[in-house]
């Protein structure tokens, strides 16, 4: 095999599939080939052109599933034949003054799989082992793609509220994050709310672990939140601004809203909202390869399970466009080998 398969897309949504070149592994980087690989919303910043070059082509997809097949050189620690996985970060650089303290998520010189470079919307993939992440035997390959973004991003989040266990935890939306994030939260000890719109999604929450279910359009959530007694934290995965606003004054004393879900319109906050009760909003990106080995294994000890739909790679922008319709139940999953 000298060629693969692979989806390119420039500018707005134009995606085309194409041979590539098999190529040798650079320095620090393995080569990949693709089991599988998540279709997530953040997908949208390479598919929609929001880029800085949009002209120019890129493979997209940021939850990759693969085996090594090759090792490029100063390789020591990954061996060809083992599973691997790859998330939203390409791979810390361990130089600049982030990684030096530390906190290689916020690297300065870190690229963003599938948006600033090459992702898993193909038969191959090439990754910076600093980026790499182990995939135990006991997790389907499939089901560990989503794991490794989705998963990640929620299960760090709840790490992050820093609440007792038996606290309320609320989850704003049940879809690709949300789905996860009550599953989580209810294994980690949390009494869990469930905020949506409608009611057709509480039957759901609730066999994924919620205690509460709020609907949206026929209640008040910031009252409902607060006759549980206040919520610790809220988990916000909605991609919308307006969406997250109320949830604020649902929060306890020293609540914390964490924001998970990219909206392109703000968040609107009452200044005494946040003074009188010490209440804070903070934004959550994702976490470090090694916290994603940590997040797949307590998925695979607690039977934490995305739901899932796979595509062949061939309906790649089939997926995407599922994906985006919001029709997605929960977790679209492209097959390489399909």
């Amino acid at each position: 095999m000298t060629t693969y398969r692979a989806f390119e897309v420039t500018g707005n949504r134009t995606f085309r599939l194409v041979d590539r070149e098999l190529a040798d592994p650079a320095p620090n980087q393995v080569r990949l080939r693709v089991e599988y690989c998540g279709v997530c919303h953040s997908d949208v910043l390479a598919a929609e052109g929001r880029r800085a070059h949009p002209e120019q082509p890129l493979v997209p997809g940021h939850e990759i599933v693969g085996v090594i097949d090759a090792v490029g050189p100063g390789v020591t620690a990954w061996h060809v034949g083992e599973r691997v996985g790859v998330g939203f970060l390409a791979g810390h650089c361990g130089e600049c003054d982030p990684c030096r303290r530390g906190d290689f998520v916020n690297c300065r010189n870190q690229q963003q799989t599938g948006t600033t470079t090459d992702g898993g919307y193909a038969e191959v993939a090439y990754a910076r082992t600093s980026g790499l992440v182990r995939i135990p035997k006991e997790l389907p390959p499939a089901e560990a793609a989503p794991l490794l973004c989705a998963g990640l991003t929620t299960f760090t989040a709840l790490q992050q509220i820093g609440s007792r266990p038996g606290a309320l935890v609320a989850v704003q939306g049940i879809g690709g994050l949300g789905h996860l994030a009550v599953q989580y939260a209810r294994s980690l000890g949390y009494r869990v709310a469930a905020v949506a719109r409608g009611t057709e999604k509480e039957s759901l929450a609730r066999q994924l672990g919620t205690h509460h279910y709020i609907d949206s359009n026929g209640q008040d959530i910031a009252d409902a939140l607060q006759d549980l007694g206040g919520a610790a934290a809220v988990i916000a995965t909605a991609s919308s601004g307006s969406s997250m606003s109320p949830l604020v004054a649902g929060l306890a004393p020293r609540g914390k809203l964490m924001v998970v879900g990219a909206a392109p319109d703000p968040i609107q906050a009452q200044t005494a909202e946040l003074i009188f009760g010490t209440r804070t909003i903070q934004g959550h990106l994702t976490g470090t390869p090694i916290e994603n080995e940590d997040n797949l294994a307590f998925s695979a000890a607690n039977g934490i399970k995305p739901l899932i739909e796979t595509f062949p790679l061939s309906e790649a922008p089939k997926a995407y466009e599922h994906m985006l319709s919001g029709r997605a139940r929960f977790r679209a999953v492209l097959d390489a080998a399909a």
